[in-house]
């Protein structure tokens, strides 16, 4: 058994209110965090500014006050952590991990996407920096949830981007970057994300530092199988109305209804949460709405 104390995160993107997929993530990681006798840290990845939603940040933070989840950490932004990003990269450059990539989009079209090797007409004033993935680079990880997992990188991503060419940092680097600098050992998540494992753990080795242990939450789905996120079904959480929400994200977690049912608070059902949660009941399979009655 490892004796780093644990510490695991939940890190919205402000690119909207938080919704119930967004507190299936965090309640989760949550509970995970308080079982092990563990902390919790909250950080805002608004590493990507056109995505980010002017007002987003403070609207998603004041939810999770409501809700009850406080970080046992410093609220940390990926926009104020050019510095650490930038030298990662520096590293990776001065060590041939990286290279400069001047290829566009449609000229990669031909290779599906896939960076194998350069293939532009023409130099850009700023280049993408990209991680050099060799043939056979094949990752494989145990996931808390859904067991053994194994991507062959090189053939199904390849060389992939750390900083974009339009000088935004890649989500891949800066998260690395981030759950190195602050010892996360646990990264609990959304499946959406169970994709993106194998290039961060790739990434984490270049840079020498200490892989955390992964575990990949179902997805909430709307009727049509899309990700309730990306769906019109989707809708804010109500910050005045916690507790309905926290009940529902329980059960959609897969634990027993009956013992948050009789709370009269957000803290006493979050404290009857922490006492009854039982982490072998967790689906590893993504979430349905219930069916409409014919």
């Amino acid at each position: 058994m490892s004796m780093t104390p644990y510490r695991g995160r939940f890190a919205p993107s402000p690119t909207g209110p938080l919704h119930p997929g967004s507190l299936l993530a965090a309640l989760g990681s949550w509970l995970l965090a308080r079982h092990a006798g563990g902390q919790w840290w909250v950080r805002v990845e608004d590493v990507d500014p056109p995505r980010t939603v002017p007002g987003a940040i403070d609207q998603q933070l004041a939810c999770l006050t409501a809700l009850g989840l406080a970080s046992d950490g410093l609220i940390v932004r990926q926009s104020q952590r050019d510095a650490l990003y930038q030298r990662a990269l520096e590293r990776l450059l001065d060590e041939g991990t990286a290279f400069a990539c001047h290829c566009s989009r449609s000229e990669l079209a031909d290779q599906h996407g896939i960076h194998h090797h350069c293939v532009a007409r023409g130099l850009r004033a700023q280049p993408a920096i990209r991680l050099r993935v060799p043939p056979g680079t094949r990752i494989a990880f145990h996931d808390g949830l859904r067991g053994p997992v194994e991507q062959d990188v090189h053939a199904d991503v390849g060389d992939f981007v750390l900083r974009r060419a339009d000088g935004y940092w890649a989500y891949q680097l800066a998260v690395v970057v981030d759950d190195g600098q602050q010892g996360i050992t646990d990264v609990v998540r959304g499946a959406d994300l169970l994709d993106s494992t194998p290039r961060q753990i790739l990434l984490q080795r270049a840079l020498g530092l200490p892989t955390p242990a992964y575990l990949h939450l179902p997805l909430l789905l709307d009727a049509h199988g899309r990700k309730l996120s990306k769906s019109d079904a989707a809708r804010p959480l109500d910050p005045a109305e916690p507790l309905p929400a926290l009940r529902q994200a329980w059960a959609a977690l897969g634990q027993d209804p009956a013992v948050v049912r009789d709370a009269a608070g957000v803290t006493p059902l979050l404290a009857d949460a922490r006492a009854g949660f039982d982490p072998a009941r967790l689906p590893a399979h993504d979430i349905a709405p219930p069916a409409t009655p014919g």
